[in-house]
This record gives structure tokens, C-alpha cells and sequence, in this order.
């Protein structure tokens, strides 16, 4: 039978996500069969999976780590915040409503029988699930009804692994603080504390561990030293964008504006990896640069709101006038919608129902109708003939002139569309940039013909797993997990 660990932070962005997708790849290199699972996500970083829905990006890179198919039972709730007090609920991979916070905090216990569930389901074949919180383990605000951290736990009965970052300071009192506060049922479900993101000399922390062991009676496991390459895998969620740095020198120069509710920002990972290329995240209040070679809009999770506050910055002038200088612009998902003439939402599905006018640099139309489509794609691109591998996830339909001139194939089928000048170019495909071969047709001489993106992302994963080898004794922490029993 399976046998589960979860593992909670002291904070949000202390390394958890990370830390299991490491375990994961260290457990499937032992040759055990492990699968992770996150009972609730909040992010806008979204992978489709391969039974058809979608889950938080993080989860499916854990999955590549366990060397498993993403599905949606390892994911169960997914939130896509949609504006500043709402988010869009994804329930086993499909959208089932957009709530408020207020809303969705006082009925979330009603998910808490899907989310068992779901657990059973992906403990059904695997030797361990490795579970991951969300947030902070200490929000004694928002313990009542929870199904992330301490609500879970206690209903699975799966015992606990507090991680905290170093990095940020105030570790221990990160730690010992979080097991004051939280309920004492909560607090005896926490078997070890795990230290992340250790810089310099590890022996400097023994004392720190002493003092942790004897205050809290459990084990302290670590540090866990900064892992450099940790920076090529994907980031789970807009926090990652804070630190987001740009590579200066590229003679290929992009400028992503930084729009509110930007969503599956991974898409500029493989562009950020390349050595020839400038990338740079204009902030709001900055001006697009004017020797930019591509301007990329990227996703959004509401396209008629950050396309408002594109225009708000200015951004929209920038965009016509590096268009008229004879520079390129690519949109992506919801870039791609704001580069049409209009995008009408007469349902609702973002926010108040209404229409915006769009760019106007494509001849296209969007609805926002029907339901999300949600597939892994192959195809390839029309001007290049260069193969690639990506995914759709949006709602809409987008029609007009300009789709007679394609950006991709998908099969037989038409995909994007193309300005007359060719240097305004639309597509609903993400992850596109992963596929070398499309890469260096797309960006040209700027390419590395080194630069193997997917491999690098393996590579990182490995050398992970093995860092955690060298710096924890998984032995240990395998001893902690206990047997998933029947729930209910």
C-alpha cells in the first residue's frame, strides 16, 4: 500500500514546490513508484494534463519528476485568480465557477470529498505521494474550513514536514513560530522540520538545528544548500516574477510588458535560456523599450481587463509605434486576443460582460463563449515548416481575415493568424518556445545550436534529486511517511 508525506511551508515561496519535484525524481531514481499531489493550487501558471484538463504548472513538473503522466487527481483544486478578490475555480481539471474569496473560503470545505478522493485515486498505483501545502502553514485566519494544509492532513491522516527558507531570515523563528500558533492536533501531525536555501557553510547552522530539536521536540533536517540550476526549471507562480531577471547584451531584443493577471509566463522561459537573446519584463510605469526587435504579449487569465491596464500604461502607444518602425509583434492566448479588433465577453466568463476594442494590428474577433479548450497539440510552424510541441488552454473563438494566413498547422487545421506584413502574428499555442527547432527558426542567428531546452530541464532535475541526496537523509524522511488509509 502507498505511504504519503506532506510537506508544508513556513511561508509562501520557501521551496516546497521544488523541494518535492526534487524527492519525486530521487525517489523514481531509486526505482520506487511515487506520484505527488497538491490538494489545492492557486496559481495562474497552468499545464494541460493528459486526461484532458488542467493543473497547476509546479504539479506537472513534480509529475516529470516521478517520470508520470500529469493528471488532474494530482491537482484537484486549481484557483486562477481573475481580478483582485476573485478566482476562477477548476475542479478535477475542468472550470466549475468564479468566486470571491469570501465565497469560495466559505464553501471550500464542500470540495473536501473530491479532494479525498482525488488522493485515494493517485495513491492507488504508487509506492509513496508526496504531498505539498499551499501557503503558509500558520494561517490560523483561514484554518476553518481548509482543505490545503492542516484540513487535509488531518482528514487524510498524512503526516507533516515543515519547510522553511533560510534565505529570508528569521528561519527558527519561522519554525518554532508556526508550531505555537496552529491548533495542537495540527502541531502533533509535524514530524520534522526541513531548512531550505541555505547559503555558505552548512556546519554554521548546527547550533540553530540544536536550538530547533530541543524547542520542538522533532527533527531538523538540512540545510538544504541553494541549488543554483534550480532557476532553469519552470516557476510555479507570479511571486517568481519579482526576481525576474533579464539577460543584458542579447542581440535579439524582447520586451514583454508585465500585465496584472499574466498567466502560463513559462511561456518565456526557453526565450530567457537562450544567450543571444535580451529579454526584458517591462514594469508598470516603464516604457516599452524602443530597440526592441519583438514585442510578446503574454496569457492572460482576464484579457479585457489587462488589456485595460496595458492601455493605462501607455503600452498601447508603444505598441503602434514599434509596429510602425517596422518591429514584430507575437501574441500569446490572451496577447493574441488583444491584438484583434475587438474581444466581446457577452457571458461574463472574466468579469462584467461587455466588449473591448482590441490593437487592431490583427483582422480577428474574439467571443469569449463555450467551453475551455484544454489539449496537448503538435504541429508545426507555416512559415518556417519548423516542428513543435505545445498546448491550448482558452475559451473563445477568434475569426477574421487574418486567420486565412496561419501561424501554425495543427493536422489539417489552421491555427492562429498572421498580418499581411507578416510582422504581427497571433497563436493560442503555449509552451511553443520549448521546441528547439521552432525556437531557432523564430529567433534566427540569436539561437544557440546548443541550447537543448527540454534536455536542460531533465538535467536540472536530476542534478536536484541529487543534491537532495548528498544534503538529506531521504532514508529518514521515507521513514515518516505513513500508509494511506481508507478515508471516509
Amino acid at each position: 500500500m502507498a505511504k504519503a508525506l506532506m510537506f508544508m511551508g513556513t511561508g509562501s515561496d520557501v521551496g516546497k514546490s521544488l523541494i518535492v519535484a526534487g524527492l519525486c525524481r530521487a525517489l523514481a531514481n531509486r526505482g520506487y513508484k511515487v506520484a505527488p499531489f497538491k490538494p489545492q493550487n492557486m496559481s495562474n501558471n497552468a499545464a494541460v494534463t493528459a486526461d484532458g484538463g488542467e493543473i497547476g504548472r509546479a504539479q506537472a513538473l513534480q509529475a516529470r519528476a516521478a517520470r508520470r503522466d500529469p493528471v488532474t487527481a494530482m491537482n484537484p483544486v486549481l484557483l486562477k485568480p481573475e481580478g483582485e478578490t476573485g478566482s476562477q475555480v477548476v475542479v478535477r481539471g475542468q472550470r466549475r465557477a468564479s468566486l470571491s474569496a469570501r465565497q469560495y473560503w466559505a464553501e471550500r470545505d464542500q470540495l473536501l470529498p473530491e479532494v479525498l478522493d482525488a488522493f485515494v485515486e493517485v495513491a492507488g498505483d504508487v509506492d509513496y505521494v508526496l504531498v505539498e501545502g499551499a501557503g503558509s502553514a500558520s494561517e490560523v485566519n483561514l484554518r476553518a474550513n481548509d482543505i490545503a494544509n492542516f484540513g487535509f492532513a488531518r482528514a487524510a491522516r498524512v503526516p507533516v514536514v515543515l519547510v522553511g527558507d533560510i534565505h529570508r531570515g528569521g528561519v527558527i523563528a519561522s519554525i518554532v513560530g508556526t508550531l505555537a500558533v496552529i491548533e495542537p492536533d495540527d502541531a502533533a501531525l509535524v514530524r520534522a522540520s526541513l531548512i531550505n536555501k541555505f547559503f555558505g557553510d552548512p556546519a554554521l547552522f548546527d547550533a540553530g538545528k540544536a536550538f530547533l530539536v530541543e524547542r520542538t521536540g522533532i527533527a531538523c533536517l538540512g540545510p538544504v544548500p541553494h541549488f543554483p540550476d534550480a532557476a532553469r526549471l519552470p516557476a510555479e507562480d507570479a511571486l517568481a516574477l519579482e526576481d525576474f531577471s533579464t539577460r543584458a547584451g542579447g542581440v535579439f531584443r524582447i520586451a514583454v510588458p508585465r500585465l496584472p493577471r499574466i498567466a502560463n509566463f513559462d511561456d518565456l522561459d526557453p526565450l530567457r535560456a537562450e544567450p543571444g537573446v535580451s529579454l526584458r519584463l517591462v514594469q508598470p510605469g516603464e516604457a516599452m523599450p524602443r530597440d526592441a526587435d519583438l514585442i510578446l504579449l503574454p496569457g492572460s487569465k482576464a484579457t479585457r481587463a489587462d488589456l485595460a491596464a496595458l492601455r493605462a500604461n501607455g503600452w498601447d502607444v508603444d505598441i503602434m509605434a514599434h509596429h510602425r518602425a517596422g518591429g514584430a509583434v507575437l501574441g500569446i492566448c490572451g496577447g493574441y486576443q488583444m491584438l484583434g479588433r475587438s474581444i466581446a465577453d457577452p457571458e461574463g466568463i472574466e468579469g462584467a460582460p461587455g466588449t473591448s476594442e482590441g490593437l487592431g494590428l490583427l483582422d480577428v474577433e474574439t467571443v469569449l463563449a463555450g467551453r475551455k479548450q484544454l489539449r496537448l497539440e503538435t504541429a508545426y510552424h507555416v512559415q518556417s515548416g519548423a516542428p513543435l510541441s505545445g498546448y491550448h488552454m482558452h475559451m473563445g473563438v477568434t475569426e477574421g481575415t487574418d486567420r486565412s494566413r496561419p501561424f501554425a498547422m495543427v493536422g489539417a487545421e489552421a491555427e492562429g493568424a498572421v498580418s499581411a506584413d507578416g510582422r504581427v502574428m497571433g497563436t493560442y499555442l503555449h509552451g511553443l518556445f520549448a521546441s528547439d527547432g521552432f525556437r531557432r527558426a523564430f529567433i534566427g542567428q540569436a539561437a544557440s545550436a546548443d541550447l537543448a531546452y527540454e534536455a536542460g530541464i531533465e538535467s536540472a532535475l536530476d542534478g536536484f534529486a541529487d543534491h537532495l541526496e548528498r544534503h538529506l537523509d531521504i532514508d529518514y524522511l521515507l521513514s515518516l511517511a505513513e500508509t494511506v488509509e481508507t478515508i471516509r
